[in-house]
């Protein structure tokens, strides 16, 4: 779950990393009267929205007069920010951060990550921060420093000494990012995160290091223990579909190709995925319906996929273990009354109770298939998508 700057940098405060002080404004705010009560002249103005690439689409405005501030916060709030990391349809502005402006020396980047091929928390740093990092790694990736922390150990002072030479920071800073670093690697492992960004880590103009930027990702798996910041979901960030099928506990990405793919389990899911591709097909969403799939789990899910206007056939592919396929099958019938079917569906039913949901699916309906190996079930569903 990703959460807005503002709620990151609460949380950095709490685990005492350094941010700069700030206000929050929100639609139906008075804009013009906060304006006034500010002290300072010189301010920064920043859309809260779950994307990056902020500051090249407008959404990040150093205002050098209270007028000037007022007219970029009225001009963010309530629109919507297009960015590089989102769709055309962009991403609704509904808070404004607003930042005292600061002198900056240096830009650096700090990151902290779960690198899972490895099973330790990596820690990625480089002087060139406040850009690109994906272009930094390409481009020039000796200038990208990595530091892993083996979870018995934890983190030594002997890495933070090793990211900060090779970051050229001076003594005092050294002992700054140390405090930096012991601090965000709390808040990593005690907020059950998958990652903490900060781009940029200022130097400012006195020397001292300060996160300008925070980003917070926390592992969907572990809400169930870290309901304080579950509280921070704002839904107005997602996809409308996307959120529906996370209230229904499905796990749902929407892609951008034209078959829909229904499936139990994540691993075959992405299996379908791969298969679809490899013969020449595009998915049109990861839907991932769970391991204790039921009858009208499998109901919302169909209703969800066919939704998109883009799919124009519909691969369902279950694997019958503890889910029964039978049950499965009803579901695809209830979802079949509920809505009107316009695009092919096909139908892959193996393991407990295959043969029962097969005879329930036969000639049920003008638009279902029913295929008996997976290969057979992509392929007939690209044919389908591309007719």
């Amino acid at each position: 779950m990703n959460i807005h700057e503002y709620q990151a940098k609460a949380i950095f405060s709490r685990f005492r990393v350094p941010v700069l002080g700030s206000h929050l404004v929100r639609s139906g705010d008075n804009i013009e009267q906060f304006c006034e009560s500010l002290d300072a002249q010189d301010w920064v103005a920043k859309a809260q929205v779950h994307a990056g690439g902020r500051g090249k689409a407008g959404g990040v405005v150093r205002a050098k007069s209270k007028k000037a501030l007022a007219s970029a916060i009225n001009a963010m709030l309530d629109a919507r920010l297009v960015t590089k990391q989102t769709d055309a349809a962009g991403l609704p502005v509904h808070a404004v951060l607003v930042e005292e402006s600061v002198q900056i020396r240096r830009e650096l980047y700090l990151a902290l990550l779960v690198d899972r091929e490895c099973g330790q928390v990596a820690i990625v740093a480089s002087a060139e921060g406040g850009v690109d990092i994906e272009q930094v790694a390409r481009q020039t990736p000796d200038r990208i420093i990595t530091q892993w922390v083996h979870p018995g150990a934890g983190l030594q002072p002997s890495q933070v000494r090793t990211l900060a030479y090779a970051l050229a920071l001076g003594k005092d800073q050294v002992r700054q990012l140390q405090d930096i670093l012991f601090a965000l690697f709390e808040l990593f492992v005690s907020c059950d995160c998958s990652l903490v960004e900060i781009n940029p880590l200022i130097v400012n103009g006195e020397g001292r290091l300060i996160a300008l930027d925070a980003k917070i990702n926390v592992d969907d798996n572990a809400l169930y223990r870290q309901q304080d910041i579950a509280g921070l979901h704002d839904a107005t960030q997602g996809n409308r579909d996307e959120e529906e099928a996370r209230e229904l506990g499905l796990n749902y990405i929407k892609l951008g190709g034209s078959v829909g793919c229904i499936v139990n389990g994540a691993g075959l899911a992405m299996a379908t995925m791969d298969l679809v591709k490899h013969h020449g097909g595009e998915p049109a969403n990861f839907l991932d319906v769970g391991g204790a799939t039921t009858q009208d789990r499998v109901a919302e899910a169909f209703k969800l996929v066919v939704r998109d206007t883009h799919v124009k056939a519909v691969l369902v592919n279950i694997f019958g273990g503890i889910v029964r396929c039978d049950l499965t099958a009803q579901g695809i019938l209830d979802a079949l009354q509920a809505i009107s079917l316009q695009v092919p569906v096909i139908v892959l039913l193996q393991g407990t109770r295959a043969a029962e949901g097969r005879q329930l699916l036969e000639n049920r309906h003008a638009h279902l298939r029913l295929a008996n190996t997976l290969t057979e079930a992509a392929q007939l569903a690209i044919r389908h998508a591309s007719a």
